[in-house]
């Protein structure tokens, strides 16, 4: 699934909403924002109408985002609780000592949960994708150092 968003039904139909939010409500009213303040004279001095005009630079990379996540998604249940890693799934780690846990998948998933995401195309996700409950695996981190991790727990998520 490289290249490619694992969403849940729910994630992608709240995406689906808030695109059509930005499309078809927020664009045009940014839009008679900067109309309104481009009637007031002079642009180089109206504070307004460069704070629409970033405004609207914010709506539309949202917009060119979602289209994105939304086109190279795959919808579909959470995978069961197994025993190696898969996208779309919580997964418990020993890293460097430390136990961490963490959804393998994309932030818009866990927008309702406050689990920390790694994508699956991360240096921790790429190491550890298809290892199974109980196997360890080095990566190296964008930093250059070297990182052992253990797996120790593959669950669902519930989102």
């Amino acid at each position: 699934m490289t290249g490619s968003t694992w969403l849940t039904q729910e994630a992608y139909d709240r995406l689906k909403a808030e695109l059509d939010q930005l499309l078809n409500v927020e664009r045009q009213a940014i839009a008679k924002k900067i109309q309104a303040a481009r009637e007031e004279g002079d642009l180089k001095e109206n504070g307004g109408y460069h704070a629409a005009k970033d405004e609207q630079g914010t709506i539309e990379a949202r917009i060119a985002r979602l289209k994105t996540i939304l086109a190279n998604s795959v919808v579909g249940d959470a995978p069961e609780a197994s025993d190696s890693v898969q996208q779309g799934m919580v997964i418990k780690v020993e890293l460097n000592g430390n136990n961490m846990e963490f959804l393998l998948g994309s932030a818009e998933m866990a927008e309702n949960t406050d689990l920390t995401v790694y994508s699956p195309d991360s240096p921790i996700g790429k190491a550890i994708m298809g290892t199974k409950i109980g196997e360890s695996v080095e990566y190296t981190a964008p930093t250059g150092k070297l990182i052992t991790v253990k797996i120790l727990e593959v669950n669902h998520f519930a989102g």
